[in-house]
């Protein structure tokens, strides 16, 4: 294992920060996570697959607090793509982390569902303190949000994934628009 350390000098809400990191470590915290959240999505996605009745009408008809600010739950559980799009969507967000292909993609679309479960636990809005069944404003379903926001944002499917070999294919490098969905 390599000792090389380096300095990350960025300017965050108009601060300027600087710290040492080791890339070894780094590289191994950031494959861990990405495996980590893989895991969390491809276990949902199987565990409502292989249920075989499995549908989310159910709790979006009961389960939805009293004073949710949002009014769109009961048309969600009325449409017909709603269950395939959960099942499917963590399925292949989980394999897509884990191979590490897509990564970015699969952050976006695994961190819009984690706002969307959060935004059906809200029992109130703004004024109310977006109170949820634990808390105020923070659930697993930010923290996971977050994570696959810092996952997209790194590129760590550039590391031990896919996106690496894909990036330097000739299709990626004749259209580099093609980079904001890989990394």
């Amino acid at each position: 294992m390599s000792t090389q350390r380096r300095t990350l000098e960025a300017e965050l809400f108009g601060r300027e920060t600087t710290f040492e990191y080791s890339e070894d470590w780094i590289g191994y915290a950031l494959v861990g996570l990405r495996v980590v959240m893989a895991w969390i999505f491809l276990q949902a996605g199987l565990d409502k697959l292989l249920a075989g009745d499995w549908t989310a009408a159910g709790y979006l008809e009961n389960a939805i607090p009293p004073g949710n600010p949002f009014g769109f739950w009961d048309a969600l559980a009325a449409a017909p793509l709603v269950d395939p799009l959960v099942i499917w969507g963590q399925i292949l967000i989980g394999l897509a982390l884990l191979a590490g292909v897509a990564v970015r993609f699969a952050a976006l679309c695994g961190a819009l569902q984690m706002l969307l479960f959060w935004m059906s636990h809200l029992s109130g809005g703004a004024m109310a303190g977006f109170p949820i069944e634990h808390g105020w404003v923070v659930s697993s379903h930010i923290v996971y949000a977050l994570l696959l926001f810092g996952l997209g944002a790194i590129g760590a499917g550039r590391i031990l994934g896919v996106d690496s070999y894909i990036e330097s294919s000739a299709v990626v490098q004749s259209n580099p628009w093609l980079r904001y969905f890989l990394g």
